[in-house]
């Protein structure tokens, strides 16, 4: 056999175990999807849409509404965003661009071994210590200050809730957009940056006109992925956020998401409605970070094709 045959024989090798695990991806989703359908039928039967509007959760009525969840769901997800997006670019960027090599060399590693962190130990490590620190520290501080907008209005706090489980997500949600931040980082062509060094631009101009609009698309995506993995959080959320059944505004206050109310109820369910309502929690969450990954795909298209669309 000739060395041209092999290659091809190789290539369609190649190409035949890419599509098989492509289509291995779409039909372990498929198979999930499917389960968690099927499993929240009864559910979805007795309460239709009017599961997102209702707030009521009460297993030994059989009465089930998601409103508080995925009340507790956005406001954890999106406050982890707010802090872990600045945070971990600006670790990315220290990385990068700022901190010596060996800094950088150690630093990068300790960063990234956060991920690495069970999410339990980080949900103990929540209540042990960060919960005492919020209850007689930061929350009364931050109530004190700034106690006039509502979120931070509540003057009782237990250093568990809603803004607890928002920091631990944070935690978890950092070491991804600092790595994957980083990494884009360092493919900015330092040829544009010396270039527009020499032009005069200061470090920060250089970092604001050059990089960050080098790396707009991959920076979304990065805070994207990151809002996936604090969507799914279960454990360390759980343990953390109080489990509260309420809506409240201030962000001191108890609450729930959907993953930590699967998380907690699934295995002491009671009735198959109660089951089937949890499994309905399940199809929610699949659908939102279905839609998030959506989302993320069409922002980034839209900030890769925009360069073109302006020569």
């Amino acid at each position: 056999m000739s060395l041209r045959a092999i290659d091809r024989a190789g290539g369609g090798l190649l190409y035949g175990l890419c599509a098989l695990a492509s289509l291995l991806g779409v039909a372990v989703i498929a198979a999930i999807a499917y389960q968690l359908i099927n499993g929240a039928s009864p559910a979805i039967s007795q309460f239709g849409v009017g599961f997102l509007t209702h707030s009521e959760w009460k297993p030994n009525f059989n009465i089930f509404g998601a409103t508080p969840l995925l009340y507790g769901t956005a406001v954890t997800s999106l406050g982890a965003l707010v802090l872990a997006v600045p945070i971990g670019i600006s670790i990315g960027l220290y990385l990068s661009t700022v901190a010596p090599g060996r800094v950088s060399g150690v630093i990068g590693p300790l960063v990234e071994m956060l991920a690495a962190i069970p999410s339990v130990i980080l949900g103990f490590w929540g209540i042990v210590v960060l919960a005492p620190f919020l209850q007689r520290n930061l929350e009364p501080f931050l109530h004190s200050a700034l106690g006039f907008l509502p979120v931070f209005g509540a003057p009782q706090t237990t250093g568990t809730g809603l803004f607890n489980a928002s920091l631990i997500l944070t935690i978890m949600v950092v070491p991804i957009i600092a790595s994957i931040s980083r990494d884009l980082f360092l493919t900015v062509s330092r040829e544009l940056q010396d270039g527009a060094t020499a032009l005069g631009a200061t470090r920060w101009e250089v970092v604001r006109g050059v990089v960050l609009p080098c790396t707009g698309p991959g920076l979304v995506a990065a805070a994207f992925l990151g809002l996936g993995r604090a969507l799914g959080e279960a454990i360390a959320v759980t343990q953390v956020i109080g489990a509260g059944s309420a809506i409240h505004a201030s962000l001191f206050a108890t609450g729930d998401t959907l993953a930590s109310r699967i998380a907690d109820q699934y295995q002491g369910a009671t009735t198959k409605l109660q089951i089937a309502s949890l499994f309905y929690l399940g199809v929610l969450l699949l659908v939102i970070g279905l839609l998030a990954n959506l989302a993320a795909q069409v922002i980034v298209r839209r900030f890769t094709m925009r360069p073109l669309a302006t020569r």
